[in-house]
């Protein structure tokens, strides 16, 4: 039912409560683009279970004896080369899709943002959205294809908060929304709108994909249909489009096997065949972070260019473009009927 008015006897204790909220959240990211802060990171990102599904008494000694005694520094490097005056892109991008948000949505709702893994957190804005008298939870993962190392270790954190709570809110979650005609529109029209303002026309686009063991997939994930099924929606849309359009992986990590084609080695596949101009859009992220402001538009260049390779473009994000918000704003309001009008 949507929101009723509390009417409360005179001699009853203050109680905030009856209102809505909404929590978006994303990855994670360290506080700042040093040593440090990356490896306080990098710790609790890569100590969930979910994420690493190696037992602990094999997976810590190696993270804890090799990689966060090596892979900290390069990371900080790598941070450093995207950092805004404002900090890092992926927490403010998503802080201010939540305030976009909020200004969509209106007093009725309280639309806050937290970080899987670092700041804010999500236990606290929880108890910050609790206390200022939500006890009705939308909580939205910004990740439109699912997978067990994201969408549901955001509600593993979530319910860790709720099993410590007397007075616990009423939660819902955003589902996984890879082939739901509004992420797909604002996809055609946000790419189509890159593409029309770039001074080339590009042969091939990349369409990169986060990348996932092979094993994640084996084990009954559906990420990897996901993913190919955003990819296929979307190439539907842009087939009138002079080029090429692949679907690649991206991010692979350590040695097992991982999703394929690997972007990497597809980028080196175009240009040792001759293709010169090449764009690639990551329509798996919400929000440009290191992944595609460091991975693919700086290293994903050099690589393209050293290899053979002439005009270049990594796309944006969603981020915050007109197409972005209004998807997420329709998205929120689905999920939020029968507690506000819609």
């Amino acid at each position: 039912m949507t929101w009723q008015e509390q009417k409360l006897p005179a001699d009853h204790p203050p109680v905030k409560s009856g209102r809505i909220g909404v929590l978006v959240v994303n990855l994670g990211t360290p506080d700042a683009p040093e040593k440090g802060p990356v490896k306080r990171y990098l710790a609790e990102f890569l100590s969930d279970r979910r994420v690493v599904e190696i037992p602990a008494i094999a997976w810590q000694p190696i993270l804890r004896g090799i990689i966060l005694n090596t892979r900290p520094k390069k990371s900080a490097h790598a941070y450093s080369q995207v950092w805004t005056e404002e900090g890092s892109p992926l927490a403010v991008i998503t802080r201010k899709q939540a305030e976009a948000m909020q200004d969509r949505m209106g007093d009725g709702v309280m639309v806050d943002w937290a970080m899987r893994y670092g700041k804010p957190s999500i236990p606290d804005q929880i108890q910050k959205l609790m206390d200022a008298g939500c006890d009705r939870i939308l909580l939205a993962p910004l990740y439109p294809q699912y997978s067990g190392a994201t969408t549901a270790t955001v509600v593993d954190k979530a319910a860790d908060k709720l099993k410590e709570m007397r007075w616990q809110a009423s939660l819902r979650t955003l589902p996984p929304y890879h082939d739901d005609p509004a992420y797909i529109d604002a996809l055609e029209a946000d790419i189509t709108r890159q593409l029309d303002a770039l001074d080339f026309t590009p042969e091939v686009l990349l369409l990169s994909f986060h990348g996932m063991p092979q094993r994640t997939l084996e084990l009954g994930d559906p990420y990897h249909c996901h993913c190919q099924k955003t990819s296929r929606l979307l190439q539907e849309r842009l087939a009138g489009r002079d080029m090429r359009i692949r679907t690649t992986f991206q991010s692979r990590f350590g040695p097992a096997k991982w999703l394929e084609p690997a972007t990497d080695t597809v980028i080196g596949e175009e240009a040792a065949k001759g293709t010169k101009s090449l764009a690639i859009a990551a329509p798996g992220f919400s929000a440009d972070c290191l992944e595609t402001l460091e991975e693919l538009a700086i290293q994903g260049r050099e690589q393209f260019i050293e290899e053979g390779g002439e005009k270049f473009a990594a796309l944006s994000c969603l981020n915050t473009s007109d197409a972005g918000l209004a998807m997420l704003e329709t998205l929120l309001r689905r999920e939020l009927a029968g507690w506000i009008d819609c």
